[in-house]
């Protein structure tokens, strides 16, 4: 990203989609992640003040903002001060993953404003320290996502970070109404894993089947078969215990609708499904989710990461 003439650096950062793969990636396995067009912005600038300025209304938790702050001024020596405000295309806590998204495009813009010249892969392992260094969990698949763009097969740490070749999926999201926490979620199964470990070993395993299986059918364009693998994880994730009644109506209305297939996507315990549809029949699936609760939230795949808008 190439320094503004101007004082204020506007960049932006994707929000994502888990198609395949939750708490089996926080485990060392692979996932299937895809970057979608909400987006959060950041507006970075240079103040003659005391103190760091944070206006950050809409994100779930300024301390990914001020953390990102302290993080790059400790490691690269920066003494100045800086004010930050950011806002984003939606709202925080259902899902879409706000708060890598919201440090991602905090860190990009520290980037530029402050000339530090730092490569994608530099902006997300920063970026994937400060969100552990906030919530303490977490595998960095939706700062991947925030950080490429792009749908990604995806190991934790960034162990392996491969754009899958495919264009904008038709997708329906539907959410549940009912807000997860994400960090609980992932402690209980964490919990699950110390008591049942074979029997989890298992599940995880089983995940690990079905997304390098959906990888294949996503590089041969095969929807339908895809589909079906989604139908499948989310019988294992049920099993996982981090489905909800809520989640599972809107799947299984999605279903009967007439779709290739629906799952709940993300850490599970309300927030979002999502189900892949033809187009044709994208406006049945849609009224399904509706009429089972949910509410539809339109969204495209496969966009591009974070990016400069100077």
């Amino acid at each position: 990203m190439e320094r503004s003439t101007e004082n204020l650096i506007k960049v932006s950062a994707p929000g994502k989609l888990m198609l395949l793969g939750e708490h089996a990636v926080v485990y060392g396995h692979p996932c299937i992640v895809t970057a979608v067009n909400k987006r959060v912005h950041a507006y970075v600038e240079h103040i003659d003040s005391p103190n760091d300025i944070v206006d950050a209304p809409q994100a779930k938790n300024p301390r990914f903002v001020l953390e990102t702050i302290h993080h790059m001024k400790k490691k690269f020596g920066i003494r100045t001060f800086v004010k930050v405000r950011t806002n984003g295309d939606f709202s925080n806590g259902i899902g879409l993953g706000s708060s890598s998204a919201v440090t991602v495009a905090t860190c990009a813009a520290l980037n530029t404003l402050w000339n530090l010249s730092l490569s994608q892969r530099e902006i997300f392992d920063i970026s994937y320290k400060v969100v552990l260094s906030v919530q303490r969990v977490g595998s960095g698949f939706d700062t991947a996502a925030a950080t490429f763009g792009g749908t990604l097969y995806y190991v934790r740490g960034g162990e392996v970070i491969d754009h899958i070749k495919i264009g904008t999926l038709p997708l329906v999201v539907g959410y549940t109404r009912e807000k997860a926490n994400t960090a609980k979620i992932i402690k209980n199964v964490a919990k699950k894993y110390q008591r049942e470990k074979k029997k989890i070993d298992n599940l995880f395993k089983h995940i690990t089947q079905l997304v390098n299986k959906g990888r294949r059918e996503l590089e041969n364009n095969n929807l339908k078969e895809f589909g079906k693998l989604m139908i499948e994880d989310h019988f294992v994730l049920k099993e996982l215990g981090v489905s909800t009644g809520r989640l599972d109506n809107l799947v299984n209305a999605s279903i009967r609708a007439g779709s290739f297939g629906a799952k709940l996507s993300g850490a599970g315990g309300g927030d979002i499904m999502i189900a892949l549809t033809s187009e044709s029949n994208r406006k049945s699936v849609e009224k399904a989710i509706e009429e089972a609760g949910g509410e539809v939230i339109k969204v495209e795949t496969g966009i591009e990461g974070v990016i400069s808008h100077n």
